[in-house]
């Protein structure tokens, strides 16, 4: 009998998703993929992302040649009925992801099979349609039953991440001596966290890896520019040149350069920003990871290989494990196990909509030098790590109470490496604390000293840190105290911001403070 067909997603483009001896398909399955422009329609996406998911898509299907059935379709139903003849039932909703085991049973009748997508949207797509079978999600170092065993482990106490990362740690044997942490120590944060070398524009690093376009990207680019002039699409931010693997070639040497080139020098300057040098020291493997490309565990292996040989040192390679080992996993076992209502969760109800120059990445219309350059990053390259994310994008959101629903949407559109599962617990949980403490112990938000400390972004700014009031007022130093302030009452019951709450009555320019946070209201700072 002949193998049923394999659908890919366009995140699900490593060969370990039709490798067999894993939980994939049959090793002669013949491969279904679909470009659906309806994906496209939805949201306003970076110009930059949507080239780099169809060119990564197209080469996968130049890859696997006679293998492939590639489809062009308006919508995922019309690309499925077109490539095997498989109807999607007309059910009011579909099924949802709590349903997953019904389309896992039905494999013996099953037309055509599947790895567990990425969302539940495409889940519940993918469970609404008779005769498919689930496959195990891949990806990931950690299935989602032993996650939810480990989190019924803990009794509902706590599901923190360091707790999580450790226990990953243990049960993978990354970084272990035995039954004990490498150099003696869990988490090496306290040496990760050095402000950038004072009179240095720019890193003294080996440059990130660097891809080649070719006709594919030619033909995207092409694509996507007659999309837009008929008006089927509309795109945010500037696209061009490639910057990301599209790739299994390409991430794998992409891999390669930072591990041997910049790994070494990552763990330092971890959270440190410099204007001229938005990389950094950073690996940018979260776009290939993210497309499938490549594997977590090869990821964090060949680190740790590297701090076996002497080639980097051990906080620089605990970093980097941490990310993906410890949040990546985190974040992607959260966003299932919080059901779908987390996505409404807004227990700060902040209702604020976004701002237009926010919306459209208008970095000209920002004073603030951090923002304005944070900004013009995710305009030129639909990426920052994730400092600027977290302590100027999101930290701006979080003090001018703007909707986390519509923060979390912009995100996931803006990124080159955002998807609903990244960005609905980063930012919904992480970035602007909807779920009230769920995920994190306090709101990540601070004042103008901690940008000024840890990168070289204020100097040039008409505003002023320390300032709290007037013409040079620092919008993050106002809108942490403005915040503080709105939410007293909540965030003085917390033991990790009740000191800071205790500060407001220390300023005798509160009023004053206020009302210039009051003034600014949604213009740009």
């Amino acid at each position: 009998m002949a193998p049923r067909p394999h659908w890919i997603f366009g995140d699900q483009l490593g060969p370990h998703f039709l490798d067999p001896r894993h939980g994939g398909p049959d090793a002669k399955a013949p491969v279904v993929m679909i470009e659906a422009r309806s994906a496209l329609r939805r949201r306003r996406f970076h110009r930059a992302k949507a080239h780099l998911v169809l060119s990564a898509m197209r080469h996968r299907a130049a890859e696997l040649g006679d293998r492939v059935t590639y489809v062009r379709a308006e919508t995922y139903a019309e690309g499925l009925e077109r490539a095997v003849g498989l109807r999607a039932p007309r059910r009011p909703g579909g099924a949802g992801a709590e349903d997953a085991g019904r389309a896992e049973r039905s494999g013996a009748d099953a037309r055509l099979t599947v790895c567990h997508p990425t969302s539940r949207p495409a889940l519940a797509f993918v469970n609404g349609l008779d005769g498919v079978e689930v496959l195990p999600a891949k990806g990931f170092l950690v299935p989602r039953d032993d996650f939810e065993a480990w989190a019924g482990h803990s009794g509902g106490r706590s599901l923190r991440m360091e707790g999580f990362y450790r226990w990953v740690r243990g049960r993978h044997d990354l970084l272990m001596d035995g039954d004990e942490p490498a150099g003696g120590t869990w988490n090496l944060d306290h040496d990760n966290r050095e402000p950038p070398p004072r009179g240095h524009d720019t890193l003294d690093v080996r440059g990130p890896w660097q891809p080649r376009e070719d006709s594919i990207d030619e033909e995207v680019r092409r694509d996507l520019d007659r999309w837009e002039r008929d008006g089927d699409v509309s795109f945010v931010g500037r696209d061009g040149p490639r910057r990301f693997p599209v790739t299994r070639r390409e991430a794998l040497s992409a891999l390669r350069h930072f591990t041997t080139h910049r790994l070494p020098d990552f763990g330092r300057y971890e959270d440190a920003m410099l204007a001229a040098d938005p990389v950094m020291s950073h690996s940018l493997l979260s776009v290939p990871l993210n497309l499938g490309l490549l594997d977590p565990a090869e990821c964090v292996e060949r680190a740790e290989q590297a701090w076996r040989a002497g080639d980097a040192p051990l906080n620089s390679v605990e970093g980097f494990v941490r990310q993906i080992a410890g949040w990546r996993e985190y974040v992607w076992q959260l966003y299932w196990h919080f059901g779908e209502d987390y996505r409404t969760r807004n227990a700060l109800r902040h209702t604020t909509p976004l701002p237009d120059w926010f919306l459209d990445l208008d970095a000209d219309a920002v004073t603030a030098n951090c923002l304005s350059t944070v900004l013009a990053q995710v305009r030129d390259t639909g990426w920052t790590h994730h400092i600027p994310r977290l302590m100027v994008l999101g930290s701006r959101a979080l003090q001018d109470g703007w909707d986390p629903a519509a923060v979390t949407d912009w995100f996931h559109r803006c990124f080159v490496d955002g998807y609903d599962w990244v960005m609905l617990p980063n930012v919904v949980g992480m970035s602007q604390y909807a779920d009230g403490g769920l995920m994190t112990t306090k709101p990540y938000t601070s004042g103008g000293a901690y940008i000024h400390r840890m990168s070289d972004l204020c100097g040039p700014c008409a505003y002023r840190p320390t300032d709290r009031t007037g013409d040079h007022a620092c919008p993050y130093t106002t809108g942490y105290w403005a915040f503080m302030d709105r939410h007293r009452t909540l965030l003085s019951a917390n033991h990790r911001t009740a000191r800071a709450v205790k500060g407001l009555d220390r300023l005798k320019d509160l009023p004053e403070l206020l009302e210039t946070a009051r003034r600014r209201g949604a213009s740009p700072p």
